[in-house]
């Protein structure tokens, strides 16, 4: 089992990942783009067993590392201190946000393909991609529970995925196996599985005021694993 998670964005995902991160008693080492001086209120919340750092730094402090940001920013990923890691990969395509990728549009790879093409020597598993960083926090629950969500789990090499699933159930979720990296286009943003079957069904005709308001006060719905297999079986 890990003891320190690295992550590489600590955004709203990235956040909470780390909350959880520090909630299991783990170490977490935060990081993003703009520095670690703009951290200090994050790792003033998570405590001592938080600390901010450069990305390159939480990439060779993580025993496993958790890569949040936008994918546009993949090609700027620190290749060489992500080298041999096991890297958790939370991002999706969002083309008016990232713009277009050409391989992408093509369909010639999976978004989390391409970021193991980028990161040749890490060894890449896509997770935490499927839900929205508020139920991400919400649903954890412990091994056991009766209402646990799972969350899918993407990637080409088994013991990683196995590694992923071991920090996905120490965080408060059960996995389900979504085959390889190139299966994990059955999880992108669109597809049964992607975030909506978190959040429940919202109300119809609120204003985008009403709609955002009863996101944020939705403590969401949870999403057993054979729920979760069902849904990644509708998609194409």
């Amino acid at each position: 089992m890990p003891q320190t998670l690295g992550i590489i964005g600590s955004g709203m995902i990235g956040g909470v990942v780390a909350r959880l991160a520090v909630a299991a008693g783990l170490d977490v080492v935060v990081s993003n783009s703009r520095g670690p001086e703009t951290l200090a209120g994050l790792v003033a919340e998570l405590g001592e067993r938080a600390r901010a750092a450069t990305p390159e730094e939480a990439a060779r402090a993580g025993d496993l590392v958790v890569v949040a940001v936008p994918l546009k920013a993949y090609d700027r990923l620190p290749v060489a201190d992500l080298a041999g890691k096991t890297v958790i990969d939370a991002m999706n395509h969002h083309p008016d946000r990232d713009g277009r990728i050409a391989a992408l549009d093509a369909g010639e790879l999976t978004s989390s393909e391409l970021v193991q093409r980028q990161l040749a020597g890490a060894t890449v598993v896509k997770a935490f991609a499927t839900i929205d960083f508020l139920h991400l926090g919400t649903l954890a629950r412990p091994a056991g529970a009766a209402d646990r969500s799972a969350l899918p789990v993407a990637g080409d090499d088994a013991d990683a995925k196995a590694q992923v699933t071991r920090l996905l159930d120490l965080l408060g979720y059960d996995t389900v196996d979504a085959g390889t990296l190139a299966d994990s286009g059955r999880l992108a943003p669109g597809s049964p599985v992607y975030v909506q079957p978190y959040m429940g069904e919202r109300p119809e005709g609120l204003s985008p005021e009403e709609a955002h308001r009863w996101f944020l006060a939705s403590p969401g719905v949870p999403v057993p694993a054979a729920r979760v297999k069902e849904l990644i079986d509708t998609a194409h």
